[in-house]
């Protein structure tokens, strides 16, 4: 499963914070500390669209096929029209935005950031700004599924129903011991997972269909160094959406590790990255995962090696190494 990697004619000039396909096809959007806002198409291997922004973007979400968002260092929340290439800031936080994410239940973007706020952004009324909370600590990282919120603080998790955000359905105030780097929801069920800055991934999840809850804890990197434990941060976390129990994990050194939730057990490696894993994502059918390699804005370091993102297909192979003993296949 060795990856292609995408070709730029203008080349990513700097760190890439954020990759996600669209909900409905193979089209690539990407954020980066460039300033710029691009959208790849992954089967046509083009570039469709390149929008300067006046800030570095830390992250970016896809309401539909044509319309998206962006979440920039200067707190600005944009949102742009892929059709047209019309954008428009609705809304701005008051220190750098972090996180940005799309409800189609509230018809809501939902953002955060250092100023340690979450805020809803009402994009179809005449009020922009829904609802803003003050949760007293930046947000490091947030994800979103269906209604339940997911927000990730120093080494706490909690999560919010945007139907009522004034206070939290669940609060895991010890959730890690160390800072926690990454949050995901689960596409599937109830419950998310948490990458840690020593290494860690915390998993919660409920399933609808039945009462075989778990919850565990695990290191991705159980080997030592020198007698020490191996602490690399692991910068995001990705589900399969076609195969339940199905995610990767991207790391500070390049590696990216498949794994099944239900089995508990790693199941390979891709090839390793020649920079740190920054983003991951898969498509809407599960066929393909994106990886982003690059430096991240944690690091505060130079850029040695440029920017690059692969794209890997899971194969038979990997289908059926999930699925065995495991017959929830969507």
């Amino acid at each position: 499963m060795n990856g292609t990697c995408l070709e730029f004619e203008n080349p990513i000039r700097d760190a890439i914070s954020r990759i996600r396909f669209s909900p409905q096809s193979n089209n690539l959007l990407i954020s980066s500390w460039d300033s710029s806002l691009r959208l790849y198409d992954v089967e046509c291997s083009q570039l469709r669209l390149e929008a300067p922004s006046e800030a570095a973007l830390l992250d970016c979400c896809f309401q539909e096929e044509s319309v998206v968002f962006s979440a920039g260092t200067d707190g600005s929340i944009t949102r742009y029209d892929l059709h047209s290439g019309i954008s428009n800031r609705i809304g701005n936080h008051d220190d750098v935005a972090t996180c940005v994410e799309y409800s189609n239940e509230t018809r809501q973007v939902i953002t955060a950031g250092f100023d340690k706020k979450v805020i809803a952004w009402d994009t179809c009324g005449a009020k922009p700004l829904a609802f803003l909370k003050n949760l007293g600590a930046e947000v490091d990282s947030m994800s979103l599924s269906g209604f339940e919120l997911t927000v990730a603080v120093g080494s706490s998790v909690d999560i919010y129903d945007l139907r009522n955000l004034d206070r939290s359905v669940q609060s895991n105030e010890s959730c890690m011991d160390v800072q926690i780097r990454c949050v995901h929801s689960i596409p599937y069920s109830k419950g998310y997972a948490v990458g840690s800055v020593d290494g860690r991934v915390k998993l919660e999840i409920s399933y609808q269909s039945n009462s075989n809850n778990m919850g565990y804890v695990f290191r991705c990197h159980p080997k030592s160094r020198d007698g020490r434990h191996h602490l690399v941060p692991v910068n995001d976390i990705a589900f399969n959406p076609f195969i339940s129990g199905a995610f990767v994990t991207g790391d500070n050194e390049g590696y990216i590790t498949a794994w099944d939730a239900k089995s508990r057990r790693r199941l390979f490696e891709l090839p390793r990255c020649s920079n740190s894993v920054a983003s991951l994502s898969y498509n809407h059918e599960g066929q393909f995962l994106a990886v982003a390699s690059s430096y991240t804005y944690q690091e505060a370091i130079e850029m040695e090696k440029p920017p690059q993102i692969s794209l890997h297909k899971m194969d038979d192979r990997y289908i059926r190494s999930v699925s065995i003993g495991n017959s929830s296949r969507k």
